[in-house]
């Protein structure tokens, strides 16, 4: 199943179960936080874009478990979808792209 998650941009991003799969494969301490990584694309609090391509961008949305950031890596392009998503505690170098002020 597909699911599409509408960003702050009006973009339509995809989150496919097979992404999902590979993302809790990785990071398995997400598995039950689904709800906060759709959440943090369609209403982050920061969103930087990745140093080493300018079709990724990181959609942060802070202190989601224990004082920790949600990060959901997107890929931009005709084709947008969620590469990965992690839990951490620093939000990464990058252009800033956009801030809740």
């Amino acid at each position: 199943m597909v699911k599409v998650i509408t960003d702050i941009f009006g973009r339509e991003i995809r989150l496919d179960d097979g992404r999902w799969k590979h993302i809790i494969t990785v990071h398995p301490e997400i598995e039950r936080y689904r709800k906060e990584v759709e959440e943090t694309v369609s209403n982050p609090d920061k969103i930087k874009r990745s140093l080493y391509s300018n079709e990724v961008v990181i959609y942060y949305r802070q202190k989601v478990l224990n004082g920790k950031h949600m990060a959901v890596v997107i890929k931009v392009n005709d084709d947008k979808f969620v590469i990965t998503a992690y839990m951490t505690d620093r939000i990464k170098e990058g252009e800033m792209i956009w801030q809740r002020s």
